[in-house]
């Protein structure tokens, strides 16, 4: 494998190698730019596949959200039965070695630090050493696996049960014989307790508001408008919305039989942890209750949800309530039931990965990164993109914003004299695209 010379200044360093930094790096390659002379893919994993190679075995590709080909690489129709961390990565790894990708691995991006003429990216390569590349523009593809998001509850540091993330889950056989929270609004919630049901764990679903249940299709309509909602927040510098509240819960034959069944419904918001229970805003006064289900309340068959184990609790004061709980303006003596458990399984998504960029100092008012237009460039900071970020989480953004990353990263370095002849070669490859 050809490696990068650490002295020469760069176009473009790509930092990730999922579905937007392979897109990006495939465009670059594509227009003009050299493999390893001109840019090189930064991959703190050691081998292909991005964060699809750490998902646990029992999800397959059939079960996945769908994967999106990447450019000029036709997905052919794998096997559905077969893991999604097997499949991904085996298609990732052909697709940098049919296009003879640069890509340096483990090779993680520790900082990235404006410099004359570009920016500094320190790279820790394997466990031994730190190196520094120096790029005139910085394509940002780190997505969010790295940084998943544990909310605040009270008595969560007294809890004397497991308590693990959807980045740390791999398989419901570790769970046997114990009864499990689920806690999350997003489609991995849905999927753990299904798989979990299906393995002989009692479950019970938690959601800080009614589950965000969609009866429609989720066409390319329904994507675009996802992608404009997300955009609307990114372009004024707050942070993009959980995936499920920006895509819904797709009320399906995939979800409905266990809807109806009553292991799909929320018990309510959680309240706070106990050493050997959890309180939820919900199933009191006897166990068997719970909120409104939004869209699915028509499906559920209410004798069908099974009573939880546990105890009444006094109200909780008004200030200590989660914010879900307070909204619905629910009787709030006769809804609280500690119900006793010996896990929790926080789905409750991640946050963008980005803990190398804090040297620049990106972060607005509002918490987020403003964006311009294009969903790819970084308003303050001239040169760095991010792909992956915002309304390009899905594959498909994630494909569509490499392209565009790296379309402008091209533009923006022929704007520039980086390097000797470097300019005039990125505006003729800017120039047969446009």
């Amino acid at each position: 494998m050809a490696d990068v010379d650490e002295g020469r200044m760069l176009s473009v360093v790509v930092i990730g190698a999922g579905q937007a930094g392979l897109s990006a790096a495939y465009y670059l390659a594509a227009r003009g730019l050299e493999p390893w002379r001109d840019f090189v893919v930064l991959d703190a994993n050691d081998g292909p596949g991005g964060a699809w190679r750490h998902r646990w075995d029992s999800l397959t590709f059939g079960r996945a959200h769908g994967i999106h080909p990447l450019p000029a690489g036709p997905l052919d129709d794998p096997d559905p039965t077969e893991p999604a961390n097997r499949v991904v990565p085996r298609y990732y790894g052909e697709y940098e070695r049919r296009f003879a990708l640069p890509v340096r691995r483990p090779a993680r991006a520790v900082s990235v630090r404006r410099v004359e003429g570009g920016f500094e990216v320190e790279v820790e390569v394997g466990q031994a050493r730190r190196e520094r590349l120096v790029a005139a523009s910085v394509i940002n593809a780190t997505g969010t696996w790295d940084s998943p998001y544990l909310p605040f509850y009270r008595g969560a540091d007294r809890f004397a049960g497991v308590q693990l993330h959807t980045h740390d889950f791999r398989s419901a056989d570790a769970f046997a014989g114990g009864r499990v929270l689920v806690v999350g609004g997003g489609t991995s919630a849905l999927q753990f307790v299904q798989e979990l049901h299906a393995h002989g764990v009692d479950t019970v679903w938690s959601t800080r508001r009614a589950p965000q249940w969609v009866d429609r299709p989720f066409d390319p309509d329904w994507g675009l408008e996802v992608e404009r909602s997300v955009s609307a927040r990114t372009r004024v510098g707050l942070p993009p919305l959980s995936v499920s509240a920006a895509t819904g819960l797709p009320l399906n034959d995939l979800y409905r039989p266990d809807v109806a069944a009553g292991v799909l419904v929320s018990r309510g918001p959680l309240v706070s942890l106990t050493a050997d229970g959890a309180v939820l805003d919900g199933p009191g006064p006897d166990g068997a209750g719970y909120p409104t289900q939004g869209a699915a309340d028509a499906v559920v068959d209410p004798p069908r949800v099974e009573r939880l184990p546990g105890r009444a609790v006094p109200p909780v004061p008004e200030r200590d309530r989660p914010q879900g709980a307070r909204d619905e303006g629910r009787a709030r003596t006769s809804t609280l039931w500690e119900a006793p458990i010996d896990a929790v399984l926080w789905a409750t998504g991640f946050r963008a990965h980005i803990p190398h960029l804090r040297p620049l100092a990106l972060r607005e008012a509002g918490g987020g990164i403003l964006m311009g237009d294009d969903g790819v460039t970084v308003e303050r900071v001239p040169g760095l993109f991010m792909a992956g970020y915002g309304a390009s989480a899905s594959t498909l953004g994630a494909t569509r914003a490499g392209r565009k990353a790296a379309m402008d990263a091209l533009r923006f370095t022929a704007q520039g004299s980086f390097a000797q002849g470097q300019g005039e070669q990125d505006a003729a490859a800017v120039a047969s695209v446009a």
